[in-house]
């Protein structure tokens, strides 16, 4: 399922980049000298359709990366550990009692 999730993601992220290039910029620039007034009717229609489509993509983009998060394959619980939980988890040797006979030190006194 993730890999398949991850072909749509690749496939709906060309699909926006095609479409915002063959979209007209809105800035004019150099594009407003070439067109001039010879815009018909239905260019208007067709850059509603491309904008649209445009955020219908992203909103899909998005939607495809959040099921690919969940669709995720997760490690196995019984994988190798990290060092420290090994640390953690390792037994402490029992020290043996300290010996009795040790001599005390005194405190020398003045």
């Amino acid at each position: 399922m993730y890999y398949f999730i991850s072909a749509l993601i690749i496939v709906v992220a060309i699909l926006v980049v095609l479409i915002v290039l063959v979209q007209n910029s809105k800035g004019g620039g150099l594009a407003a000298n070439f067109a001039g007034n010879t815009q018909v009717m239905g260019v208007r229609k067709t850059a509603d359709f491309l904008e649209k489509a445009t955020w219908v993509l992203i909103g899909v983009f998005f939607l495809l990366n959040v099921l690919a998060v969940y669709a995720m394959p997760r490690p196995e619980e019984t994988q190798n550990k990290s060092e420290l939980e090994e640390t953690i988890n390792v037994e402490t040797p029992v020290s043996a009692p300290a010996p009795e006979n040790i001599p005390e030190e005194k405190p020398e006194q003045e």
